[in-house]
């Protein structure tokens, strides 16, 4: 059978459009020896023009970009990674989105609908008390669980696939010491109650960071999301403020804070105040670069956040 991706996520070069072509070209030569990679073009208005790629899984999409960096020297912004969204809209009219950047107003939103998938679970079954907790920070239902042998045991689970495509295979291994196996298989679309969460950063929107989410959980995962990309951003000269947003409404919000120099290292002796005239020089520069500045992010940084 043909593979059917199931997590998507867009690759956008930086540079001119023969740095466009040139990643054109490099997926066309990945595609001779990945069968299961599919990609297609695609335009945003904040990132320019890219391509749409298709992937099995988070290991799939790490390989595919750690080739394109190494092999073909490429440096690239990714957006989010997202699944396929269903929405029905007030007119009638129904629509599928790969990225969240597709994601129409609210007020124009009848219902929207996200696959779902059977999860199966082999776990040794000292390790069942861990993966059930696990399970239950899902937004899920449980199956059925028997065993295929004294120390063995089968456990089925079924959930949105958003729920696993970013570190769940990772908390599972960590939880079962290495011993649980994962298989998951696609079952249907249910209604969710989802919402877009924008990230702004010094103010400006990161198309690339927006993200679907259920309302429900909005805010615990914007102010865990805001406090993940304080911790891996690389520092600026200026004071970074970094915001979720739904809307036009504030759900969480960090402050970066800006490199310092120690602009009064030469000055010894006589009158504070000649400190004080070079600090307040400092206070000013910096302020500048905060109105002005622009936070650039790099590939590595957003794999950084999205692992």
């Amino acid at each position: 059978q043909e593979p059917v991706p199931v997590l998507f996520a867009s690759f956008y070069p930086t540079g001119s459009d023969s740095t466009y072509e040139g990643l054109r070209d490099a997926l066309l030569q990945l595609k001779l020896n990945d069968a299961a990679l599919s990609f297609e073009g695609e335009y945003s208005e904040a990132l320019g023009r890219g391509w749409k790629c298709g992937f099995l899984g988070m290991l799939h999409m790490e390989i595919v970009l750690e080739r394109l960096r190494r092999e073909y020297n490429l440096e690239l912004v990714v957006t989010t990674p997202s699944v396929v969204y269903e929405i029905h809209q007030r007119n009638g009219k129904v629509i599928r989105i790969y990225t969240p950047a597709r994601f129409p107003d609210l007020s124009a939103v009848e219902e929207v609908q996200e696959p779902w998938v059977e999860l199966e679970i082999i776990v040794p079954s000292q390790y069942m008390g861990g993966v059930l907790s696990l399970l239950q920070d899902l937004r899920g239902e449980q199956g059925d669980t028997e065993a295929l042998g004294r120390d063995i045991l089968r456990m089925h689970y079924r959930v949105p696939l958003s729920e696993i495509i970013t570190n769940f295979y990772d908390r599972l291994k960590s939880v079962s010491q290495g011993y649980a196996s994962l298989s998951y298989s696609i079952i249907d679309s249910r209604p969710g109650d989802l919402v877009k969460m924008d990230i702004l950063l010094a103010g400006e929107v990161q198309e690339a960071l927006s993200a679907i989410v259920p309302r429900s959980e909005a805010a615990k995962r914007g102010r865990a999301l805001v406090e993940k990309i304080k911790n891996v951003l690389p520092g600026e000269n200026f004071t970074v403020s970094i915001q979720a947003a739904i809307g036009g409404k504030i759900i969480a919000r960090e402050t970066k804070s800006a490199y310092r120099k120690d602009v009064t290292a030469g000055l010894y002796g006589g009158d504070y105040s000649r400190k004080r005239k070079q600090l307040e020089k400092q206070k000013k520069g910096k302020k500048r670069l905060k109105e002005h500045g622009r936070v650039h992010l790099d590939s590595e940084t957003f794999m950084k956040i999205f692992k």
